[in-house]
């Protein structure tokens, strides 16, 4: 599930005395003012609800929870058995509404998800579908719901034993999307050259291939999150001591080594391309990816840019590329194909737990391309005969 991340607002002023950049604070005060936001739509009497959240899990795990909820609560006023009750608004529900479901109502919910129709706001109807984990995401919002409101006494009884499982693919079961050494220097050729880009799209590459160029790299080098990419500071590097810092999930503060390809693809964006200080505004100075208009890159920005040139590397349309978090991926198999341990991979990553990491230690595409490389059918078989 994607979020769009919306700066704080113009008129708000910040006052940071803590280590933090202020853009990686701006943007934590972003996700809270959403969580906020979903939380004055729903009932009063959820507050207890929202503090278990506050509490428990991180800003956007919350933000993905309510955002669930909402849309839980709106399907109950609007295609379920609540519709009867005429409600205007999902705040108008109350407790002994939600004790009259069953775990069957919910399984209809989730099945209702895998694909429904929405009218958007220029009267166009838009199908989506979701896949599983989308799927198995919704369930454990609801279901972590039902707990509360049970533990609480909200509710008088916990119907989440009945919700049906949704099989999720065993980690053997899916290959792992990620580039294949010989596709990342195509895709590095194509940054460094502009080979394979449209007219169109070589126009602002010659305004921004240094710039593009560092992102690849730093991505598929360290396998940053996309979250951790955007936020970077030009602050943030320090080539004295060779290093630059991050800010991962939970607030937490991680130094990453800079090798020599990390320095010259900075050092030619900063001297070739990036804006002088004097041409840009204040808050922009520090921002290390900058746009053609002098902002700090988007989430979005940095996505189409990664799906332009993997899609290049890929030969695929551009709507085919992949995603920054492919190229995280990618970093991780890299690494582990040059025979790195997990557990080093695992601690350059932020991977939780080491299975995480095994998954990318478990991907054989390699392998398989050479055992069929000289394995072919039709003609050269002839020839042998």
């Amino acid at each position: 599930m994607c979020y769009n991340i919306a700066m704080a607002e113009n008129n708000i002023k910040l006052h940071n005395k803590s280590d933090k950049p202020d853009n990686v604070v701006e943007r934590e005060h972003s996700i809270l003012d959403q969580c906020e936001k979903i939380e004055a739509e729903l009932p009063k009497w959820m507050r207890g609800y929202f503090m278990y959240l506050k509490t428990s899990v991180l800003p956007m795990t919350r933000l993905s929870y309510l955002s669930d909820i909402r849309f839980f609560f709106n399907y109950l006023i609007t295609d379920s058995v609540l519709c009867e009750k005429g409600y205007d608004s999902i705040s108008r529900i109350q407790p002994g509404d939600l004790d009259e479901l069953t775990s069957v109502d919910v399984n209809i919910f989730i099945d209702y998800c895998r694909r429904y129709k929405k009218t958007d706001k220029d009267g166009n109807t838009v199908i989506y579908e979701n896949r599983n984990s989308a799927l198995s995401h919704k369930k454990s919002s609801v279901s972590v719901l039902f707990k509360y409101l049970y533990r609480d006494g909200l509710v008088s009884k916990n119907i989440t034993d009945g919700f049906d499982p949704i099989r999720m693919p065993k980690p053997g079961e899916r290959e792992i999307k990620a580039l294949q050494d010989d596709e990342v220097m195509k895709m590095l050729d194509a940054v460094t050259t502009g080979s394979g880009l449209t007219k169109s799209e070589l126009k602002y590459w010659d305004k921004t291939k240094y710039r593009d160029k560092l992102i690849l790299l730093l991505l598929v080098t360290y396998g940053l999150r996309l979250s951790e990419l955007q936020q970077l500071n030009i602050s943030s590097f320090n080539f004295d001591r060779g290093e630059f810092k991050i800010y991962r999930k939970r607030g937490k503060e991680s130094i990453m080594p800079v090798n020599r390809t990390i320095s010259e693809a900075f050092e030619e964006y900063m001297d070739l391309e990036r804006p002088k200080d004097e041409d840009l505004k204040e808050e922009n100075r520090d921002a290390l990816l900058l746009s053609l208009q002098g902002s700090r890159l988007t989430d979005r920005q940095i996505r189409q840019i990664v799906k332009k040139y993997t899609s290049i590397s890929l030969g695929t349309s551009r709507d085919m590329g992949y995603s920054p978090h492919k190229l995280r991926a990618t970093a991780a198999t890299s690494l582990i194909g040059r025979g790195n341990s997990i557990y080093d991979v695992q601690e350059l990553l932020d991977h939780d737990n080491v299975t995480t990491t095994q998954l990318y230690a478990a991907h054989k595409l390699n392998t398989k391309r050479e055992l069929i490389k000289n394995f072919e059918w039709g003609e050269d078989l002839k020839k042998d005969e």
